[in-house]
């Protein structure tokens, strides 16, 4: 008996409603619950490599399917319809499949009428809504109720095709499979699945239903070589739950399959996709002053879909403890931000002993940011990062290592909104926070309120065309109030740093125009017309009893009015110099010099009507003392000498063409050689002495594709000095010196370079914390030793084509950062260095494994190093191990860390760190 082959493309069967007492009701039964259910068996099946039953054409007549649509279950059965009693029937029976099976095979499909089977055989395939099975043979048995899947062995006798089952994101591979259509319960051989970041590998498993599995001698792995993986943990007997639990018995780690001695008598694997609450592992290591330590354990609340909570404490048997609140949230398309507070209570020594101290510190930390798309005419957003002013070169974590090098603490809240309209009219209310880590000062507005109205052409033609120099008046109206606190550390969050605070409001009105001369020249002219409010003054008075100045505060609104004019005259000059573009091998073909000269006009009138005379009695005789009532005004106080200067500017700038390197582009490539160079100074008018200010030279450029950033400056005084360092009124050239005095210099440069295939990619939410802490994303500060909150990043796609190049060792990765300053400073002839210092940060892929880092730098003026950091980083595989190293100073310290990568299994992971010991 021949079979037809059939085609490639899928043939759809539609099955209708059998009644319940006929054999109908098996073939389309067992395709309903074998679609909807999956499992897998060795029952009954076949052995590895051994054909199907011979089909006896004569003994076992056997039906060959074609391409059709339906299919006469009564005729492949053989059986005949039994006559009922009753002919009509008012209910309907309900069709037992709610979607069309698609099925295919490659060599045939066949149904053997004596054993009551269907064949699928090579390349097999059923399809049923979001199911899909595939295997190189399918069998179902309607008399008992089984549905087979299994492999077969090719034409070089390799055992291939194992069945592939698919249900939605997830897909288990076994070996072989048999299901129970009546009882629905299955087992599965060699079965191989992925649950979340989890993949799991198992002898025998046992289907109760859709939602819970038994395991037996199950292998729960990270690794992604599930043929020989590098590390599994072996579970005897165990429990699954689908995207949810893997629960155990017995269980213990096998590295390489050499069983290790860390094992559980039970356990639990999180498989869910979503957040849960659980216990944040903590961290172990010793503490040469404050003794062992547990640090960042604690809890995680999943609060909501939009906001979580993590509390994690530190403990030190001496006493010491501290306390981290972090919090992120998110609501889509609207805001995103996270918030974190740390406090640490820090004993030192013991009780009793003259050493013995106690402090606290803390730090609160919020970010806030408002999508684009949210509201376009209001916005909000915090940057928020204050606290104890040593709270990071005393803090015990060491997650805190990179910004003990920070000596700012800033933070800015601010909320703006745009009213639409003409004019357009703006408002924003910020309040800001400044705090200088050394000195433990702090500068805050709170808060800042502005208001502006978009600029005014009253006399611009009605089409809008502004031309000559009416046409260009335009005005602007703005408004600035501001409550402005300074105070100290110790006073922060008490009454006390609210008695010094200073509150005013200046309103401003600026006209200007502009307009070309001669058709070179652009000149523009401006006046600017001030009011400054206050609701504080001042009145002095000499006290003949004590023979003294006071000072009393007079409480009130007051304001002073004042008002000045400039005007202004520049233009640009273009210089370039071209050089023999025919001339073979000649790079350089032009060079354009920018000049922009300018000259401005200054006049400050005289306010002395807003200033009093006071009398000085003393033994000298009597005198007048002269002050204003506004001297300690927020906005400063009125002018009360008049002021006429003229400003002198002029501006640089030098570009380059040269021919491009790749021969195919015609154009020649631009490259900038001096980005700026100024010069500024200005000659005071009215002024009887020192009529000159020293000239401010101001630079920079980019070099080597913007890779080298540098800056410079210096100040250059015309006047000479005195005996007692004081400026006289005398040219420094008339004097027996040069044309200027150099009083200042500084010098800023930054470089950045790395290997063609790029360096070490920073981008995470360490370098994240960093930023908003006031630290630097480059690593020159070093980098934070909390290696376990790294453990679910990955590496990047450009390492992993590395790690696959049989070259690989022509191609080793590196990236080196520099940071360059000195500051010079010769005001009062001390002619010395105030500052000079180098950072410097690199990381290096000595293979695709292995990498190493470090960061340091070096202070020329005390010949003595800063904060040192070396790194070493080992990838293995499924793994990842870290080692971290500050060599000497305050922080000397080392941390190793080996742990996986995969986030679910995170805790599992052994750390140690240490802090020398102080003699040592």
């Amino acid at each position: 008996m021949s079979f037809q082959k059939p085609s490639h493309t899928f043939t759809k069967i539609h099955l209708k409603a059998l009644r319940t007492n006929s054999l109908h009701i098996l073939f389309t039964l067992s395709f309903t619950v074998f679609i909807n259910t999956f499992s897998f068996a060795q029952q009954d099946l076949p052995k590895d490599g051994e054909s199907i039953p011979a089909i006896q054409e004569k003994e076992q007549p056997v039906t060959t399917l074609k391409d059709s649509t339906s299919i006469n279950v009564e005729q492949l059965l053989g059986s005949k319809k039994e006559t009922d009693s009753v002919v009509t029937d008012s209910i309907k029976p309900k069709p037992l499949l709610s979607s069309t099976i698609s099925y295919k095979a490659k060599d045939y499909m066949s149904f053997k009428k004596k054993e009551a089977k269907m064949y699928l055989y090579n390349e097999a395939q059923v399809v049923y809504e979001d199911m899909d099975i595939s295997a190189g043979l399918i069998i179902i048995d309607y008399t008992k109720d089984l549905v087979y899947a299994k492999g077969i062995k090719d034409s070089s006798g390799v055992y291939s095709q194992r069945p592939v089952f698919k249900q939605g994101a997830n897909v288990i591979e076994p070996d072989s499979i048999v299901f129970n259509t009546e009882t629905r319960k299955g087992l599965i051989y060699n079965s191989q699945t992925e649950q979340d970041q989890g993949r799991i590998i198992t002898e025998v498993t046992k289907r109760v239903n859709d939602s819970v599995y038994y395991l037996k001698n199950a292998k729960f792995t990270t690794s992604d070589n599930l043929e020989d993986p590098e590390y599994y943990f072996l579970i005897r007997k165990g429990k699954l739950v689908p995207n949810k639990k893997v629960i155990t018995g017995p269980t213990n780690l096998f590295i390489y399959d050499v069983p290790t001695p860390i094992g559980l008598p039970f356990a639990f694997f999180p498989l869910t996709k979503t957040r849960r609450a659980g216990i944040l592992f903590p961290s172990f290591g010793e503490d040469g002053n404050r003794g062992y330590f547990l640090q960042n354990g604690g809890y995680y609340f999943p609060i909501s879909d939009r906001v979580d909570l993590a509390v994690m404490g530190d403990y030190y048997t001496n006493g010491s403890y501290g306390l981290r609140l972090e919090s992120k949230y998110a609501t889509r398309y609207k805001y995103n931000g996270n918030l974190g507070f740390r406090y640490e209570n820090l004993i030192t020594s013991e009780r009793g002993f003259p050493d013995y101290a106690k402090s606290t510190i803390y730090n609160l930390r919020w970010s806030h940011a408002q999508d684009s798309k949210a509201n376009p005419s209001s916005r909000f957003s915090a940057s928020v990062n204050l606290g104890s002013s040593n709270y990071y070169t005393q803090s015990i974590n060491q997650l805190n290592l990179p910004n003990t090098q920070n000596n700012t603490l800033s933070s800015s809240i601010s909320y703006s909104k745009t009213f639409e309209g003409e004019p357009q009219a703006n408002m924003s209310l910020t309040a800001t926070h400044t705090q200088n880590t050394q000195t433990e000062s702090i500068s805050m507005t709170l808060p800042t309120f502005q208001g502006s109205l978009s600029r005014i052409y009253p006399f611009a033609g009605k089409d809008g065309v502004k031309k000559g120099a009416i046409q260009n008046i335009n005005l602007q109206y703005s408004v600035k109030a501001e409550n402005r606190i300074t105070t100290t550390d110790s006073l922060f969050f008490k009454s006390g740093m609210f008695d010094d605070a200073q509150i005013g409001a200046q309103h401003s009105i600026p006209i200007s125009t502009n307009f070309k001369v001669f058709d070179y020249f652009s000149v523009s002219a401006s006046t600017t017309f001030q009011e400054n409010w206050t609701l504080k003054t001042v009145e002095k008075y000499y006290d003949t009893t004590n023979e003294e100045i006071i000072t009393q505060d007079v409480n009130g609104f007051d304001a002073f009015r004042t008002y000045n004019f400039s005007t202004s005259i520049g233009t640009t000059l273009y210089g370039v110099f071209n050089f023999d573009k025919d001339k073979e091998g000649k790079k350089l073909q032009a060079i354009r010099h920018v000049i922009r000269p300018s000259i401005s006009y200054n006049i400050n009138p005289a306010f002395d009507n807003y200033y009093d005379d006071f009398e000085i009695i003393d033994a000298d005789g009597t005198t007048k003392g002269e002050y204003t009532r506004f001297e300690d005004n927020l906005f400063g106080a009125p002018n009360n000498t008049f002021s006429s200067s003229i400003g002198l500017g002029l501006s640089n700038n030098f570009e380059a063409k040269v021919r491009d390197p790749d021969s195919t582009k015609t154009e020649s490539k631009k490259i900038i050689l001096l980005n700026s160079l100024n010069f500024s100074t200005s000659y005071n008018v009215a002024g009887d002495s020192l009529k000159w200010s020293p000239v401010r030279v101001t630079g920079g450029t980019q070099l080597f594709d913007n890779k080298m950033s540098i800056n410079f400056g210096a100040t250059l005084d015309p006047y000479a000095l005195d005996t007692n360092n004081t400026r006289i009124n005398t040219f420094n050239v008339n004097n027996g010196g040069s044309l200027f005095r150099l009083t200042s210099a500084n010098l800023n440069l930054s470089y950045s370079l790395s290997s063609k295939d790029g360096g070490k990619n920073n981008q995470n939410d360490a370098v994240d914390d960093r930023l908003l802490s006031g630290g630097r994303a480059d690593d020159l500060f070093g980098v934070s030793q909390d290696f376990a909150a790294q453990q679910g990043s990955e590496y990047n796609e450009e390492k992993e084509e590395r790690e696959s190049d049989e070259f690989y060792n022509n191609k080793i990765p590196w990236s080196l950062r520099f940071a360059y300053a000195v500051n010079y400073g010769n005001s009062t002839r001390q002619n010395e260095i105030s500052s000079h210092s180098l950072m410097f940060s690199g990381d290096i892929e000595l293979s695709p494994k292995w990498s190493i880092g470090g960061s340091s730098s070096y202070d020329f003026k005390n010949n003595g190093f800063g904060l040192t950091q070396l790194r070493f980083e080992r990838d293995l595989l499924s793994w990842r191990m870290n080692f971290t190293w500050v060599p000497f100073g305050t922080y000397n310290s080392w941390n190793f860390f080996v742990g996986i990568k995969s986030s679910i299994l995170k805790d599992l992971k052994y750390e140690q760190r240490r802090k020398p010991d102080e003699g040592l």
